[in-house]
């Protein structure tokens, strides 16, 4: 199974890479990440470079279908995050 990277391995390897404290390093790691939510809250499109981006994208209401009954339910409109990968990331991932 693959291992999870959790905020604390971000942090730790901030602090190994860069030389900050431990505690810096994870007010560093919390403060890039508080960024970033904070703007694709607002609707802002967050790009990283050689990474990917996020942005968020309105769905529309539509019929849905429960699958056990058959019964036809509206869903509501709603805000999605949706993540596209740089082309790079995509080569690094299929190994290129």
């Amino acid at each position: 199974m693959a291992k999870t990277l959790t905020r604390a391995d971000l942090s730790e390897a901030v602090y190994r890479a860069v030389g900050l404290s431990r505690n810096e390093s994870a007010d560093l790691v919390e403060s890039i990440l508080q960024h970033i939510s904070n703007a694709v809250v607002a609707g802002e499109t967050v790009k990283i470079s050689s990474f990917g981006t996020f942005s968020v994208r309105e769905k529309g209401a539509r019929m849905g279908r429960n699958p056990k009954t058959g019964e036809e339910v509206p869903i509501e409109p709603r805000r999605v995050l949706v993540f596209r990968p740089s082309h790079i990331l995509k080569d690094k991932i299929n190994g290129a």
